[in-house]
This record gives structure tokens, C-alpha cells and sequence, in this order.
């Protein structure tokens, strides 16, 4: 089924009062063409392969639908959002709770891999209406029989070409064997290989497919591919990243040896740097995704594994360090950029040997690549440094310390400016807040000194 481009107001739709409540307070008024496209047949209780550009809005289209069918009086597991990273898990959690907050009693529960089961069983002695998590604790719990689906109306796939693929194939049809046939089965990705389809076909009764084909976010993105000689890669990634000094850049690698030479290639060099991959405990990789996401580092180097799931708005540029050998991998990171209407910049570096590459990109999305000509010489290092730092203070989410609580701080009895303090991320046991850089030292010193809702917590920078 193709995109209708004309925009539709959610109040068009059969949404229960309290959503469009909630859409109203959060300031979503028209729908995109992903929602505009799936949210009636979702409604109407049909099975539905959604594929859409990253940012086009599709979790907020299955959310809606899932909310749709929840029944508040009835305490059992009714939806079930499976996903790949704890990332995303994370991120669609945090939609699903805010399209709910007029939704009386509804309970959420995540279950991600890589951290303690301990509160995951707590929450699970009452069983959340909704459950979001990742494929194999999910299956954990159900082996366990701490979480059961008996009673499950909705499963979600979302970047089901991942669910569906090698890492995730047999872990998703292990859970579907719990869940009750009668179920509605929702499939969202950006990208479905045919190999994928035909597995969505045993899983799903008679599909709508919906596809929004991208183009008017691959317009907002300026795309560039360059040919470079392998051993000058990095100094054709730090020409362009001083050429065009994005605000914040991916710069994606192929492997994660490669993503860790780039960062410290970069780092050298004066770049304002971090990077992504499998080797990093899942703290450190909190810490990174909120320096980068708060700019108090400009460049994310990261493996296209590690950086699938990431929800990084407004960001600048996307790099390819090296062209991916699957077309469909080119879309997942272009798709990093340009999001929402905002213009966008993707480049990318490949050496002669991979041109076969551009031509299979070039194929797949029925395009001309623009490709421009490195110079003989290279630019300067001008790296774009970061105007903020990042403090992390030892308390969250469990000890009730709120955003709000550390802005009043901050604001009030720490007296900086309001302009002064940028992102506050919020865990279970920690809070990080992005300052303005000549601001920062007051700012840590005021915290240590002072209280926060009346307690001392341990405060430090991270940068």
C-alpha cells in the first residue's frame, strides 16, 4: 500500500479520548504518512508490515495501536514489543509511558538484557499490561514462567529486520510459540529483505503492507560519496569532518577494531570523540550515548551493530568510514540524519576496490550517487569542540530524584542561569546533566556543597 502525503489530524481516527489527550499535550497534531497509513488498519484489528524511514514516526503508529486494545481492568500481559538493543527498548518505553500518561493504570514493564533480573521479577509479581524487551531476557522470563502471554492481543516486532534475521530468528519464534494465535502481529522496520518476508509469513495472517519509500527524508539529506585510497581513510574523515564542522556526527565502521582506531586516531588529532561498540560495558555505553546526545562530545564513532536502536534527534552528519556490504545498511544510516523535515549531510569514503558497493546502493534506492573528488591536499585539523560538560550525579530514578529536582538545584540554590544547564538523562541510579562549559566547575562545586531535595549526593564530571 503506497503513502498518502496529505497530512491527517489524529482526531480523524477512533483514539480513545485520554490518547488524543495525551498526542494533544505532547503536541503531535497531524499525523505522518507511516501513522496516517497503518493506524486505521491497526485499529481495525489487521496485521500490518510497516516499513518506514527511521524517524517517520512509526513507534508512535504501533503504540497507538497497542494502547488501543489495552483494558486497564483486566491484569495481564496484553501487548508485547519485542526490539534488538537495550537502546531502543529504552526509547520506546519512554514513548509508549508518554502516549499513556491520560491513560489511567496502565502498567509498563522492560525487560533488557545486560542488567539485573532482580527488579525485572519484582515488577513482574503483577503482571504489566504492556511488556517492551529484547528477544532472549523476554524468553527468559518466559521460561521461567515469570511472565506469561496468555492473554497477549498485540505483538510487536519493531526493526523486525533484525528480529527476524540471524541474531534474533530463533528467539522471536521461540516467543511466538507462547503467544496465543488469535493475536494481532505487527512487523515494523525500515528495511525488509525478501528473506525476511517470507518469515513474517508464518508469522502473520494476511498482512497490510504499508511502505513509506523514504524520499522525502532522502531529500533533506545531502548525500556525497567519495573515493579514497585505504590508507588515508582517516585523513579523509578528519578533512571532511573540518570542511564541513557538523554540530554532532556518526561516523560509522565496519568492524569494532576499526571504530576503535578511528577514535583514537581522532582523539589525537583534537576531535571531540567517543566511541561506540561491542566492547564496552553497558554503563560506559550509557555514558557515551548521553555525552554525545548532550554535545558535550561532538563525534560518535560506532559499529553499525551498536548504533542500531540509537535515538540521537537533530543530528547533523552521518560518515561512512567504509561503505556496509549490505544496501539495506546504507539506508539504516542515512536515515540517522534529516529526521523530522531537518536537512541533513551524509558522506562517504570507499576505496576503488568497493565501488561495486556504490553501484549496489545506487541499484537498491534507484539513484545517481554523487561523487566528488578528494583534494590533493588536506585541510587542517579544525575539529568543532565541544561548549558543554557532563556531570553525572550518583542518584536516579530509584532514590526519586527527578529531572526537576536537580534543574531547581541547579537553578536555585546553586544559582546558575537556566540557560546554563542543557539535557538532564535520567536512570535507576544516576542522573546526568549537561553544562555550559564556563559554567561547569561553579556548578560541580555548588552540588558538592550543597543538597538536593534535601540529601548529599556524590557528583562528578565525566568528561
Amino acid at each position: 500500500m503506497p503513502a498518502e502525503s496529505s497530512s491527517k489530524p489524529f482526531g480523524s481516527l477512533p483514539l480513545h479520548p485520554a490518547l488524543l489527550q495525551a498526542l494533544d499535550s505532547l503536541n503531535f497534531r497531524e499525523m505522518t504518512p507511516i501513522q496516517a497509513q497503518s493506524l486505521p488498519v491497526i485499529l481495525q484489528g489487521r496485521d500490518v508490515i510497516g516499513q518506514g524511514p527511521t524517524g517517520s514516526g512509526k513507534t508512535a503508529a504501533y503504540g497507538l495501536g497497542l494502547l488501543s486494545r489495552i483494558d486497564a481492568t483486566l491484569p495481564k500481559t496484553q501487548a508485547l514489543v519485542l526490539c534488538p538493543t537495550r537502546e531502543l527498548a529504552d526509547q520506546i518505553a519512554r514513548e509508549i509511558r508518554a502516549l499513556s500518561r491520560c491513560l489511567p493504570n496502565i502498567k509498563l514493564t522492560l525487560l533488557s538484557g545486560g542488567i539485573s533480573k532482580r527488579p525485572q521479577l519484582a515488577s513482574l509479581e503483577h503482571d504489566p499490561h504492556i511488556v517492551v524487551g529484547m528477544a532472549g531476557r523476554v524468553l527468559e522470563h518466559l521460561a521461567a514462567g515469570t511472565l506469561k502471554l496468555a492473554d497477549l492481543k498485540v505483538l510487536v516486532l519493531d526493526e523486525a529486520d533484525r528480529m527476524l534475521g540471524a541474531d534474533f530468528e530463533e528467539a522471536s519464534r521461540a516467543i511466538v510459540q507462547h503467544a496465543p494465535k488469535s493475536r494481532q502481529t505487527l512487523f515494523f522496520s525500515a528495511t525488509f529483505p525478501e528473506a525476511v518476508r517470507q518469515v513474517s509469513r508464518m508469522m502473520q495472517q494476511r498482512p497490510v503492507e504499508i511502505t513509506i519509500s523514504g524520499d522525502d527524508t532522502s531529500a533533506q539529506v545531502a548525500q556525497t560519496f567519495y573515493e579514497v585510497d585505504p590508507a588515508h581513510r582517516v585523513d579523509a574523515l578528519a578533512h571532511l569532518l573540518s570542511e564541513h564542522r557538523p554540530e554532532s556526527a556518526l561516523v560509522f565502521c565496519y568492524s569494532k577494531n576499526d571504530a576503535k582506531d578511528v577514535e583514537t586516531l581522532l582523539a589525537r588529532r583534537g576531535f571531540s570523540v567517543l566511541g561506540l561498540h561491542g566492547d564496552i560495558e553497558q554503563r560506559e555505553r550509557d555514558e557515551v550515548l548521553v555525552r554525545f546526545a548532550n554535545g558535550s562530545a561532538r563525534v560518535l564513532v560506532a559499529t553499525d551493530v551498536a548504533a542500531r536502536g540509537l535515538d540521537i534527534k537533530d543530528l547533523a552528519a552521518v560518515i561512512s568510514y567504509e561503505l556496509p556490504l549490505d544496501p539495506d545498511q546504507h539506508v539504516h544510516r542515512v536515515g540517522r540524519t534529516g529526521r523530522a523535515g531537518r536537512s541533513g549531510l551524509a558522506l562517504h569514503l570507499y576505496a576503488p576496490r568497493e565501488y561495486s558497493r556504490v553501484r549496489a546502493i545506487e541499484a537498491h534506492l534507484q539513484m545517481q550517487a554523487a561523487i566528488e573528488k578528494l583534494p590533493v591536499k588536506w585541510l587542517p585539523d579544525q575539529p568543532v569542540l565541544a561548549n558543554v560538560v557532563t556531570l553525572c550525579i550518583d542518584g536516579g530514578r530509584r532514590d526519586k530524584l527527578r529531572p526537576g529536582d536537580l534543574l531547581g538545584a541547579l537553578t536555585g540554590d546553586a544559582g546558575l542561569p537556566k540557560e546554563a544547564v542543557g539535557k538532564i538523562s535520567s536512570f535507576d541510579t544516576r542522573t546526568y546533566v549537561a553544562i555550559e562549559k564556563s559554567k561547569a566547575k561553579e556548578a560541580l562545586q555548588r552540588l558538592r556543597d550543597g543538597k538536593i531535595k534535601g540529601r548529599k549526593f556524590r557528583v562528578r564530571p565525566i568528561d
